[in-house]
Parts: structure tokens; C-alpha cells; sequence
């Protein structure tokens, strides 16, 4: 995926001699969450709209310069590097530098996100299922082998939250009879955490023995 197509530099980035009241009126007309501030050409780091409403109007963005944010991607950055790094930054743009460090433009995340749509993951018809394990016990093998052995197939797979030395890993597989998988996972010990459509049957079943159980000891 060329990311470069989508390097926005129609906007210019601010100077830092520019005002605060100047930068807080280009906040006003913007719905970013940062925008670049440059000297001499040069990219400095990115003012958050959060810290501009801050400061005082009549001083310009020097007297502010250690509040800058010196985050960014490089040009041939993949754009999972650049999902992540708005994600770590908690910004909807990030700015671009070449190789030389000069300052080519800025990434818009709903830009990002849409190159994230396109791909089978998203786009191609399937089931989503999230399954959980110790995270010394699973491997991403051993989940592809229990899918593909239900004849199926692997759209893609991340480990979706790790805490308390448990891993919950986020599988989508191929629009297929999910249930026969379900159980298999929980053969090798999975813990099922999604819910689905196919599963419901052996919950209700479940919770119906149960009660029944309980009518029949009273």
C-alpha cells in the first residue's frame, strides 16, 4: 500500500513565530488534535489543541516550545508503524519527514484507517472470533491449524489485549460453520470470549440442564 499518496501538504504547518491567538483561530477551523509547527522550514514538533487553549494569546509559540510534541513517521513508514504511532500519540494526524528530515506533509488518521478497511480483514465476508490463552500456552500456529483443519480459512489474526499473563487473540476466519471451530479451540483449551449466533444453542442448553437440575433437588 503506497501511503505516500495520502501525505497532505495543501495546509501549510505553523511557524514558531506565529501568535498563540493566530494558532488558536487555526484550531478553531480545524478539527485536528495537533497541528505541525516548523522553523525556518525545519519541523520542530506538533502543539496540541489542548495545550494552545493554555497559553497566553499575545505570546507567540516560542515562548511555548517546550510543550511541543516531537512525534512523526518516515515517508516508507508501513502504515501499520503509522496506525500505531497515531494510536501512541493519541493524535488524528501525524507529520511526514524523508530520510533527510525535511518536513513533506502531515497523515490524517481517517486516511489511515481507510487503508485498514481495504484490507481482507475488513473487507472480505468471514466471522470475527476472539479466544484467550495463557500467553505461554498459545501460538499463532497452533490457532491457524485448529481453523484450517475445520476447512477454513485465516483472514488475519492480532493479539487484541494481553493482561495477567493471558493473551486474548482476535482471529477472522473465512465465512464457514463457526461452531464445529468453537468447540475445537475449546479442546485445546481456549477460553471462548466472543459470543456468536452458532454457540447459543449449547449456552441455552447448558443453563437449562442447570435449572433443571436445581427443579429436580428441591
Amino acid at each position: 500500500m503506497k501511503t505516500n499518496l495520502y501525505i497532505v501538504n495543501e495546509i501549510e504547518p505553523v511557524d514558531i513565530a506565529a501568535k498563540v491567538a493566530d494558532v488558536q483561530l487555526l484550531f478553531n477551523e480545524l478539527t485536528y488534535t495537533h497541528f505541525p509547527v516548523t522553523k525556518d522550514k525545519i519541523y520542530l514538533g506538533c502543539i496540541s489543541e489542548a495545550d494552545i487553549r493554555c497559553f497566553e494569546t499575545e505570546k507567540t509559540l516560542e515562548a511555548y516550545q517546550y510543550a511541543l510534541e516531537g512525534f512523526y513517521v518516515r515517508e516508507g513508514d508501513n502504515w501499520l508503524d503509522i496506525l500505531e504511532s497515531f494510536a501512541q500519540n493519541n493524535s488524528n494526524i501525524i507529520p511526514v519527514l524523508d530520510d533527510n528530515n525535511n518536513y513533506l506533509g502531515f497523515f490524517e488518521l481517517g486516511d489511515i484507517m481507510n487503508l485498514f478497511n481495504e484490507t481482507p480483514f475488513l473487507s472480505e465476508p468471514g466471522n470475527i472470533l476472539t479466544v484467550e490463552k495463557g500467553v505461554l500456552d498459545y501460538s499463532f500456529s497452533e490457532i491457524a491449524q485448529i481453523v484450517e483443519s475445520n476447512n477454513a480459512k485465516v483472514l488475519g489474526l492480532f493479539i487484541s489485549n494481553m493482561e495477567n499473563d493471558v493473551a486474548q487473540i482476535t482471529v477472522k476466519i473465512s465465512d464457514t460453520d463457526i461452531n464445529n471451530i468453537v468447540q475445537t479451540f475449546r479442546r485445546y483449551s481456549y477460553n471462548i470470549v466472543s459470543r456468536h449466533h452458532e454457540d447459543t444453542f449449547l449456552t441455552n442448553l447448558k443453563e437449562r440442564s442447570q435449572y433443571l437440575e436445581k427443579y429436580l433437588n428441591i
